[in-house]
């Protein structure tokens, strides 16, 4: 389905926010009702955001591709299947709209709308764990692009479930959600000082997958 750019970048804006509204609000949620369990909190936060992740891309996918994400517009950019200037436009949409899932989240559980995180993520540990959250997403969406593609709102979602857990990180995976999650001091937040650190993880993990990726599943021809 071809979409005008302004329904997609709409389509880009709303599921990037309500990503957000997801995975701030269930945060919120989770650390209110888990008592102080880390591990029950963590288990809401993910199964909530995989299964927001898998509607969003059903719904907002045939409409923009349903990115939500700088490094997955980036990664299609580096692969030619979308122009630079309209991946820079994507992406500007997905940080402003990140942000404005966060207020959300904070208006709608009654905190205040502005506010930083003051938990620290930092470390080689952390930034390697980013790295690979980013890869194994980029590499989800390539291959389940290529094998099973009525199934990658699915896969993504069960991917970004499971990276919860077994990242040090938990899976930030993206630029724009990691900078909305700096202005956020709830479970789901990452001090503005780490953010950097996440973000050149990131930006490495985009580089490697278009190294790799777009040859481990090229079709044979290509590969050849």
């Amino acid at each position: 389905m071809q979409t005008d750019l302004a329904r997609r970048l709409a389509a880009e804006a709303l599921g990037t926010c309500l990503l957000l509204v997801a995975v701030v609000g269930s945060g919120i949620m989770a650390e209110r009702l888990a008592g102080g369990n880390i591990a029950l909190a963590l288990l809401a936060n993910a199964i909530a955001t995989g299964a927001a992740l898998v509607v969003l891309i059903t719904i907002f996918g045939p409409l923009s591709g349903a990115h939500f994400n700088p490094c997955v517009s980036l990664y299609f950019a580096l692969l030619r299947k979308m122009s630079l200037p309209l991946a820079l436009s994507y992406s500007a949409v997905q940080f402003v709209s990140s942000i404005a899932g966060v207020w959300l989240a904070h208006a709608m559980f009654g905190m205040a709308v502005l506010e930083t995180s003051t938990h620290l993520r930092d470390g080689m540990p952390l930034m390697l764990a980013e790295f690979i959250a980013t890869f194994g997403l980029l590499a989800t969406i390539t291959g389940g692009t290529r094998f099973a593609a009525s199934s990658v709102p699915m896969l993504v979602g069960l991917y970004i479930t499971g990276a919860y857990w077994f990242t040090a990180s938990t899976s930030f995976a993206n630029p724009a959600v990691t900078l909305a999650r700096a202005l956020t001091d709830s479970f789901a937040g990452i001090a503005p000082a780490s953010v950097p650190g996440f973000w050149v993880a990131q930006l490495l993990a985009v580089f490697a997958g278009w190294a790799v990726l777009r040859w481990l599943f090229a079709p044979s021809a290509e590969a050849s």
